[in-house]
């Protein structure tokens, strides 16, 4: 069996399918933390600090991390390849039968959804991750000459308060975030063979609820510092 037979393309959706789930798992962890940025207790800072300080000393987490980036890899990876294929057969069929695609418009526009995301981790790497590993210059923040995951919340608020075109960024991306979730939540659940006739109308519920929840979770922290500064 050669390995193009092997890493079929059902295997390529299962792949992606599970890299994906375990990407909108991380989503709700993340939003969690990130909420704390803003007043929402008293001592929402120390406890933001003390978060992030945790997730970026404890070994545990480390791992987590690895694994984290190998799943966005993989989902991005495969995603293109199942897409170009995708293309790539549409095209033919073109050639034999002129019909109308049954194929949803989330489905159709998933990609642009998904580099317009790709594109805002780029930036939001840059931002953050890159700066606590010293390979981009950090901005001029309380006197912190290398900022760690403890000072990203005097990194945040630098950033939504004097950056408001990566405020603007981070409001439009999660914008396509939910439209990508919207299809994605429900797409990967089927890709693995959970459809019922008693469950998939949960699991579509969940999804849509869950593809507006999250996104507008994470646009309030930037819509906070653009109003009230």
């Amino acid at each position: 069996m050669s390995y193009q037979n092997a890493f079929s393309s059902i295997t390529k959706k299962v792949t992606t399918a599970i890299a994906g789930l375990f990407l909108i798992m991380f989503l709700m962890v993340h939003l969690g933390i990130n909420l704390f940025i803003l007043p929402i207790t008293e001592n929402h800072q120390e406890m933001f600090a003390a978060a992030a300080h945790f997730m970026g000393t404890n070994w545990i987490v480390k791992v987590f991390e690895i694994v984290l980036m190998g799943a966005i890899l993989i989902h991005v990876i495969l995603g293109f390849i199942l897409q170009f294929q995708n293309w790539a057969a549409r095209g033919q069929q073109q050639y034999k039968v002129r019909s109308r695609s049954t194929t949803s418009f989330m489905s159709r526009y998933i990609i642009y959804t998904g580099i317009m995301i790709l594109l805002f981790l780029a930036v939001h790497f840059y931002n953050f991750y890159f700066i606590k590993l010293g390979l981009v210059a950090a901005p001029d923040i309380a006197n912190i000459a290398h900022p760690q995951e403890e000072h990203f919340y005097e990194l945040a608020v630098y950033l939504f308060t004097n950056e408001i075109g990566y405020s603007v960024l981070y409001i439009v991306s999660f914008i396509f975030l939910g439209i990508h979730l919207n299809h994605a939540f429900q797409s990967a659940f089927q890709t693995l063979g959970l459809n019922h006739k008693k469950y998939t109308p949960a699991i579509k519920i969940i999804g849509n609820l869950y593809s507006i929840i999250i996104p507008i979770g994470y646009m309030m922290i930037p819509l906070y510092f653009m109003i009230y500064g």
